[in-house]
């Protein structure tokens, strides 16, 4: 069966960074500083993967909160900080991620969780979010000792799941991740949750669609094939 895995970034693509506004508002100030923080810490963790600098994503995401209180001139206590990492690792899921997740694995499809997060903040956003039973594996990348969108961690996860990496398929709503997917020899599903357009220089994933459950459609498709 063709495509018989199916990757999914947690972060954005399958769990909602908005119920983070609230506790974001009250510290900074400003509705634009979750959106900001998140972005610093991608961008962080790209630096890292180009010059191959060792780091945990949740100390970059440490390093980034602090960086964005200073960039509002903020005091940013020791406990508001936890309070807010510790929401990071209780986020919702977005509404149609379980009803899609049940749909492709009811189709014989295997489902992985796969994020940049340590291999405990990954599973404890998954249990808390409800949404264990429909995984099959969860998978960090801190064994790899580097992020997405490195090409060879898209190989190594092809490598821990035990199958030809062009057969595994990566959902994400980062343009970047698809693109990074696809530039190792994996195939992608752009979900397009924020309306902004893909970046047309990034290699195109066949599948690109606005909610969940189009994507899980489309992805049982094309496996159909």
């Amino acid at each position: 069966m063709a495509n018989a895995t199916v990757l999914f970034d947690i972060n954005e693509t399958v769990l909602d960074l908005s119920s983070l506004k609230p506790l974001f508002m009250q510290v900074f100030g400003n509705q634009s500083a979750l959106p900001l923080w998140f972005s610093r810490l991608l961008h962080t963790s790209t630096v890292c993967v180009v010059t191959k600098l060792p780091s945990q994503f949740a100390e970059l995401a440490a390093i980034a909160l602090d960086a964005e209180a200073q960039r509002w001139q903020v005091s940013l206590s020791p406990e508001r900080r936890q309070q807010i990492l510790a929401g990071f690792a209780a986020l919702k899921p977005h509404p149609d991620v379980e009803p899609a997740l049940k749909s492709l694995r009811a189709s014989g499809l295997r489902t992985v969780a796969f994020s940049n997060s340590s291999l405990a903040l990954i599973t404890t956003q998954i249990n808390q979010a409800g949404l264990s039973e429909h995984f099959d594996r969860i998978i960090s990348v801190e064994g790899f000792n580097s992020f997405k969108p490195d090409p060879q961690v898209y190989q190594r996860v092809a490598e821990e799941l035990g199958a030809p990496i062009a057969e595994l398929r990566l959902v994400a709503c980062h343009d970047w991740d698809s693109h990074g997917a696809l530039n190792a020899g994996m195939q992608a599903a752009y979900l397009d949750r924020s309306g902004q357009h893909y970046h047309p220089l990034y290699r195109q994933p066949d599948i690109m669609a606005t909610s969940m459950s189009e994507i899980a459609d489309l992805i049982i498709a094309r496996t159909a094939l």
